[in-house]
């Protein structure tokens, strides 16, 4: 089944911020432009009222807005585990959460991080995910410097500082762990945003009989040659404004429709690239919470319920 749907458009509460803003920002966010680049592009627009504060404000994220879940909610068990990562960095690390209510063995998710290490939203989602019935893993690609420091922008640095390829291996030894762990009845899923999105697609092309069902947030898509290697369904989850992004969609969906794979892509209209993440102004409360809902029930649909 391929199927291509958008989202009905979501009032959106964001503070009257150009688009521009917000495009500079994804630039910067991905190492298309330094900081100073960013700054003074931001600082064109106090010129039409805006207030560098306002602009940080709705650019940079919060993460006290981020606490969906809390580490002491009754309905889940949170505690960070290592795991072998031999062909990686060695050893990884990454915060486990599990649902209390389940006894026995359940289905487990992946969760990964953006490309600036195992942030708190990225744990909260986590947390949500096992609140949702599943064991879930969120690694922290940042584990051979420290782990995440406590801020996006030095994370981000740490994460460029790191080998690509010992990062993706990291990623599928994480995989590997989290399938065979005491508590997964084998079933796995993975859930990414932006740099985790295209972790997503690359598990599912590299290491296809491991994963079993794949979400990928914003996306962008393994190398064009392992394509035809994925066998997981997947629901693509894509933002209408985040052009960089969606530009790689149609060669993607033609290999993915000339491998027979089962996807579903989702395209949530007026969104930025991020538009899941409830810590910064690129939220789009509706849109993430139809994403959020769609995503759990794929899982439960592929990977089976608890």
């Amino acid at each position: 089944m391929n199927t291509t749907t958008t989202a009905a458009s979501a009032t959106i509460s964001h503070p009257p911020i150009p688009q521009e803003a917000f495009d500079w920002y994804d630039e910067y966010a991905h190492g298309i432009i330094d900081r100073r680049t960013f700054m003074n592009r931001l600082a064109t627009l106090t010129a039409a009222g805006f207030s560098m504060s306002v602009l940080l404000g709705a650019l940079m994220p919060n993460y006290a807005d981020a606490e969906q879940v809390s580490f002491n909610d009754p309905a889940i068990k949170a505690r960070y585990v290592v795991f072998p990562s031999p062909s990686g960095h060695g050893e990884g690390r990454g915060y486990l959460v599990t649902p209390t209510a389940v006894k026995g063995k359940a289905p487990a998710v992946l969760v990964v991080h953006e490309n600036r290490g195992l942030n708190p939203y990225v744990a909260d989602v986590a947390r949500r995910v096992a609140k949702a019935g599943f064991v879930a893993f969120a690694p922290d690609a940042l584990h051979p410097k420290g782990g995440y420091p406590g801020n996006d922008d030095e994370g981000r640095s740490l994460q460029s500082s790191l080998d690509r390829a010992k990062i993706e291996q990291d990623f599928i030894a994480a995989a590997k762990f989290l399938k065979t762990h005491e508590l997964s009845n084998g079933k796995l899923g993975a859930v990414g945003f932006c740099f985790g999105g295209y972790i997503v697609n690359m598990l599912a092309a590299v290491v296809p009989d491991v994963l079993n069902a794949g979400v990928p947030f914003y996306g962008t898509p393994a190398a064009k040659e392992v394509r035809k290697n994925i066998k997981a369904p997947l629901m693509i989850q894509l933002a209408e404004l985040d052009t960089r992004v969606n530009e790689s969609w149609p060669g993607y969906e033609a290999d993915l429709k000339a491998a027979g794979v089962n996807y579903t892509m989702h395209m949530y209209p007026k969104c930025n690239h991020g538009f899941h993440n409830d810590s910064t102004g690129r939220y789009d409360e509706k849109n993430a919470q139809l994403a959020w809902e769609r995503t759990i029930a794929f899982f439960k649909q592929h990977l089976g319920a608890a």
